[in-house]
């Protein structure tokens, strides 16, 4: 007989369930705890955000990437700077942070920011060769001390 393959699309991802009988991916989905799901997806979060900040309520990771969530107002250098800040190495292109932040709704002119914050030294280019821009480490700072902590004490 073959098995029955059943896929359950959760905001961070799919769970797959497996069983041999429809009854016996039935009794799985019965015995899965109530908070399940929600545990996942804090775990997901927690190893896919930076440690270094909880940007729960700010930024939520997505199969393309951060994505903005926060209703505050931000400037576009605040929503590059939290962009940059939750991808992996602190780091990503300008083309993949402009779409990344369309997926937010948010319309900004990124190449344009990211030199400006270049000349401001928040971010650099680790290797000119490459189109990818990275968070200095007063970039970090920047996004932590000033843009997290500002909508930190909104969202309280």
């Amino acid at each position: 007989m073959k098995r029955i393959v059943t896929h359950i699309k959760t905001s961070f991802g799919e769970v797959t369930i497996e069983g041999d009988t429809p009854q016996e991916i039935l009794n799985i989905l019965e015995n899965i705890p109530e908070n399940f799901l929600e545990k996942i997806s804090d775990f997901v979060t927690s190893k896919l955000v930076p440690s270094g900040a909880q940007l729960k309520g700010i930024v939520e990771p997505t199969t393309e990437g951060p994505v903005i969530v926060t209703r505050e107002n931000l400037t576009h250098y605040e929503a590059v700077g939290l962009i940059l800040y939750a991808s992996d190495d602190r780091k990503n292109t300008a083309a993949q942070v402009q779409k990344l932040l369309e997926s937010s709704g948010i319309k900004s002119m990124v190449p344009a920011r990211l030199n400006e914050m270049t000349k401001r030294g928040q971010v650099f280019k680790p290797d000119p060769a490459k189109p990818e821009f990275k968070l200095t480490i007063q970039g970090e700072k920047w996004v932590e001390d000033e843009i997290i902590s500002k909508l930190r004490g909104k969202m309280s």
